[in-house]
């Protein structure tokens, strides 16, 4: 018997579910009038010489193939009532095998994959004017990279040479990130179980963290606890650079040094997520480098827990999209004045918007395959409701930087946050759940 090769004994996935994308594409592109449908995986990017950076796929192209080589197009061409799928992708090639891993090759991604046509990627250029020519409309990501501008203007330009044998050259030029985003804004059930299950691998990485820190330590050391979680769980790769943000440094809404060392009595604020299987997570906490809260920390540490309550409580279907971010920031607001870091009224504060000091980022965005996730927020001017299928943060904070008018008990008190919500069909649903979130639940897992 044949062993498997790696790459499918690895990622061995449901292709009927990358499918159905496609047929649902087509469906959509269908009732906009039909066309071909093209759509390019990421190239690989040179870290330096001769060596790349980790490959990370295309994620529009991954959402519709589930093909993870580099150096791959997808064209979906809609004729009426037919729908054809082509790959065009790298051939096999027994020695660049041996030095750089196993390839399907086109015959063997058509049939792994389901494509109805496959070719090597060397033929695309040749063969792109005849998918083209009497159909049209071309769709592709306009204007998003140049050199597929140009590639795709200059098949269009080759069906109008071609004029005199009848070819007629498409006249419609259409942007399909519009369509593909609203796909991917709404998961399906592999989606979720997938997003679920990188939310708890992260979650556990924000436990081992809280677990591992302690006065003297760097804060790269707690980033390898977190990458060490990632990967022992399958996850492939960070979804994004962590923040590992000690004392001032967590006043910093996008640290990624994670060079200092944590000092006694500060806060650690974590940014982290894994990617597992293309889709991203996202979690933020925010914990004490002793394991116990003073009582300064613990006042604002309450407070953008409460805020993130009342975000939560407006997650639901139906609701616009901003009314998680106007719970909290109302929240947020009232608990600035209590603290006596704002003065006035809660509708002066609200209206002037000086809780910006403190608060100066939205409550949440999109999350899927990008960690901020395609999809537009609004629609027609209006921010759009909340559907069940949709995943958002939920990511409150609070951050007080030294100044005269602050009371020095708080200065340098930096704290979020967030998890990954589902929206459900009657409510919602936090995919992570277990990360250790409320006071006592953090103090208890840093004193074990």
């Amino acid at each position: 018997m044949n062993a498997p090769d790696p790459v499918t004994a690895r990622h061995s996935l449901d292709t009927t579910v990358f499918r159905a994308r496609r047929d649902e594409l087509a469906r959509r592109l269908r009732a906009a009038g039909g066309g071909v449908a093209i759509v390019p995986t990421a190239p690989e990017v040179h870290r330096n010489r001769d060596t790349h950076y980790l490959y990370r796929h295309d994620s529009y192209f991954y959402y519709l193939t589930g093909f993870r080589e580099p150096e791959a197009v997808l064209l979906l061409v809609v004729d009426g009532d037919s729908a054809q799928s082509v790959l065009f992708c790298r051939t096999k090639h027994e020695e660049r095998e041996i030095w750089d891993g196993f390839r399907h090759g086109p015959d063997g991604a058509r049939e792994a994959f389901g494509f109805d046509e496959a070719h090597a990627i060397d033929v695309l250029a040749d063969k792109l004017p005849g998918y083209f020519g009497n159909r049209g409309a071309v769709w592709h990501s306009v204007g998003y990279d140049t050199q597929w501008d140009a590639r795709v203007f200059e098949a269009i330009n080759a069906v109008r040479a071609a004029s005199r044998s009848g070819q007629v050259a498409p006249v419609d030029i259409r942007d399909i990130r519009a369509v593909l985003d609203e796909m991917r804004l709404i998961k399906d059930a592999h989606e979720v179980a997938t997003m679920r299950r990188a939310g708890g691998i992260s979650g556990g990485a924000h436990a081992r963290a809280m677990r591992a820190t302690r006065p003297g330590r760097f804060e790269y050391e707690i980033e390898a606890e977190l990458l060490h979680e990632f990967r022992l769980h399958g996850a492939q790769a960070p979804a994004y650079t962590s923040i590992v943000a000690g004392g001032a440094n967590a006043c910093v809404l996008h640290y990624v040094e994670n060079d200092c060392v944590l000092r006694d009595g500060d806060l650690l604020l974590i940014d982290a997520g894994c990617e597992l299987d293309g889709y991203a997570s996202d979690i933020t906490r925010t914990f004490p480098v002793n394991g116990r809260f003073s009582g300064p920390q613990r006042d604002v540490y309450e407070l953008v827990l409460a805020a993130q309550d009342a975000a939560l409580a407006e997650a639901r279907p139906g609701q616009a999209y901003d009314r998680t971010h106007e719970a909290a920031v109302r929240v947020l607001a009232q608990g600035m004045l209590d603290l006596k870091l704002l003065s006035g009224s809660l509708d002066e504060v609200l209206e002037n918007g000086s809780y910006r000091r403190f608060y100066m980022h939205r409550t949440g965005h999109w999350l899927g395959m990008d960690v901020h996730d395609a999809g537009e927020y609004k629609q027609a001017g209006n921010w759009r409701p909340l559907m069940p299928g949709m995943v958002i943060t939920i990511e409150p904070g609070c951050y007080i930087r030294p100044a005269d008018d602050v009371p020095e008990a708080f200065w340098n008190i930096g704290i979020r946050i967030e998890d990954d919500v589902l929206i459900t069909a009657d409510g919602h649903d936090i995919l992570t759940l277990g990360t250790p979130r409320t006071v006592a639940e953090v103090e208890a897992v840093m004193q074990n």
